[in-house]
């Protein structure tokens, strides 16, 4: 693991870093995205920087500069090549109070490049029970206050699945922790809009642009009428559902060999699409 914050190239990425004020670190008051590396470059940057410019204006913090978040980038995967690995940067409001008002303070940046093994073919869900609030200020933004998202995912591998799926306050499928929901009704793929306070995934974005799927609200239960489940993510790519709580589903499915089989062949010819 390589890690750059704030300019400098760490040789102990498990050393004193930051600092205990960061507000990042004290309240969640930052932004982030994951970033897949294939064969030591990574995959779709300028969509992951463009949402990451987003989730900052979208929380009130300072403009992210692209160019330097960039140049961290390259130099974290320059030291250590990762034929299948992740990138996650991380942007924060900097040093301030131990409070929820922010200080003045510069904004921190970090950027860190593990390995990653490649996901499984499919996998299971568990619903949970606590609501995703689609109303709610930081809704569709990619920020570091992911407790919910901690206490539903140990909520699903309590029960013998990978990923929590969530609806929203209005009783419509929304998205997993850390993954958007795909589904086959009538012969149809289907996913949620952004208007029910899912992320607007990467993954998602090129599927759709890809393959193609309807975009429609529906009460959570559509998903059993479903012929088939998948998911997509940055380190899922397309995996299809096997298991939703008690159901048992094809896969991969029809669909989602299809979709998975596009993705492969589309990734392959353009590592910035």
């Amino acid at each position: 693991m390589r890690t750059w914050i704030d300019g400098h190239l760490l040789d102990d990425p498990e050393g004193p870093a930051l600092g205990v004020t960061d507000h990042g670190f004290t309240v969640g008051d930052g932004v982030f995205e994951a970033v897949k590396v294939v064969d030591g470059r990574p995959f779709a940057l300028t969509r992951h920087l463009d949402r990451l410019v987003r989730s900052a204006e979208g929380l009130g913090l300072p403009p992210v500069d692209e160019a330097r978040v960039r140049e961290a980038v390259a130099a974290v995967l320059a030291a250590e090549h990762l034929a299948l690995g992740r990138v996650r940067v991380t942007y924060t409001a900097g040093p301030a109070p131990l409070g929820s008002g922010r200080g003045h303070g510069r904004p921190t940046l970090a950027v860190v490049a593990a390995p990653m093994e490649p996901a499984p073919e499919t996998t299971r869900v568990v619903t949970v029970p606590w609501p995703r609030n689609e109303r709610g200020a930081i809704a569709g933004l990619k920020t570091t206050s992911y407790a919910e998202n901690v206490v539903a995912l140990a909520h699903a591998r309590e029960r013998g699945a990978t990923e929590a799926v969530f609806a929203n306050l209005a009783g419509h499928l929304c998205e997993g922790t850390g993954s958007n929901v795909f589904y086959v009704v009538d012969g149809e793929l289907r996913t949620p809009t952004l208007a029910s306070g899912c992320l607007a995934g990467v993954t998602r974005a090129l599927v759709l642009e890809w393959y193609g799927a309807r975009e429609v609200d529906e009460p959570i239960e559509v998903v059993g009428r479903a012929s088939e489940v998948f998911l997509v993510s940055t380190t899922r790519d397309v995996q299809g559902v096997d298991r939703w709580d008690g159901r048992e589903l094809p896969a991969p499915g029809p669909v989602t060999a299809e979709v998975a089989a596009r993705w492969a062949e589309r990734e392959a010819a353009d590592v910035d699409p």
